[in-house]
């Protein structure tokens, strides 16, 4: 296990290409952009759907 560690390590120190600040903060900012608009959609759907359901069953019981 120590030896996996050590191993893991060197790797990210010698063979990992980090982003500088910048890119970083930038992928960030699209990451959490493209994360609000795909909850959004989710809802926006799961609430058609809830209507549509309710809707549906509205008829088939009234």
């Amino acid at each position: 296990m120590l030896t996996y560690v050590k191993e893991s390590w060197e790797e990210l120190k010698n063979n990992v290409t980090w982003l500088n600040r910048e890119e970083a903060s930038n992928l960030t900012v699209i990451v959490a952009v493209f994360s609000i608009i795909f909850a959004l959609a989710t809802w926006g759907v799961d609430t058609v759907f809830s209507k549509l359901i309710a809707l549906y069953f509205e008829k088939l019981i009234g």
